[in-house]
């Protein structure tokens, strides 16, 4: 199983303030399955994406990801999962400015311990599948949002994780580029097999869906 979660709660203390993010979720997801989440704003997705990349920790219940206990592990496991077994995309790309796309796509190998030589190779062929091999040497400010977009999924990709989460990946996107994103995410769910969560307000990604999971208030509804 990609994912095992049973009586899942992360609650948030602020100030004298209890805020809870997720209350109680029993999952499952298998291997090979594109999962969307779907609610409104403050109903738990990104609280659970957070948990399921190592961002966050849970208060409460278990947690199970590519067969890794994540109540169990250090700081430095959270680490080593999040660079080997997790890709994200974000909402907002997360491009570092000052880097090109091919740096961009090669930093999170490299902060893994690759050397340069055996990662370009293979980011290269990442971005070439994305449409972006004449963009290699551009900075971020000098791309449309979709070619980010791409260009964040190719970095995803780098470290060949076992798991794709997306955070309302087409949030800064028009709906043609939304349109593009969202098939690209479901070419590497049915090609290459990969298990992909995607959290949004879109309906781009319905059709996809091997399974939809309602959040609202922290909770899977029906």
């Amino acid at each position: 199983m990609a994912v095992v979660a049973r009586d899942l709660t992360r609650i948030y203390q602020i100030g004298s303030v209890r805020v809870t993010g997720v209350d109680g979720i029993d999952l499952s997801i298998s291997n090979g399955q594109l999962v969307v989440l779907k609610g409104d704003s403050g109903s738990g997705k990104s609280t659970l994406l957070s948990l399921l990349a190592g961002l966050d920790r849970l208060t409460t219940g278990s947690l199970t990801v590519a067969g890794r206990d994540m109540n169990l592990c250090s700081e430095a496991e959270l680490t080593d999962f999040r660079r080997s077994t997790v890709g994200m995309i974000f909402q907002s790309f997360n491009l570092l400015p000052t880097l090109s796309v091919l740096e961009n796509v090669c930093l999170p190998a490299m902060l893994a311990g690759r050397p340069l030589a055996k990662v370009q190779p293979r980011a290269r062929e990442l971005l070439d599948w994305l449409g972006m091999n004449n963009r290699l040497a551009h900075q971020p400010r000098q791309l449309s949002g979709g070619e980010m977009q791409r260009t964040a999924i190719a970095r995803a990709l780098i470290n060949d994780p076992a798991l794709l989460l997306a955070d309302e990946p087409t949030g800064n996107l028009d709906s043609g580029n939304a349109q593009k994103v969202i098939a690209l995410l479901a070419e590497l769910n049915r090609q290459f097999k990969r298990t992909v969560v995607v959290a949004t307000h879109s309906d781009l990604a319905d059709s996809y869906a091997t399974m939809t999971l309602q959040l609202q208030d922290g909770r899977v509804v029906p």
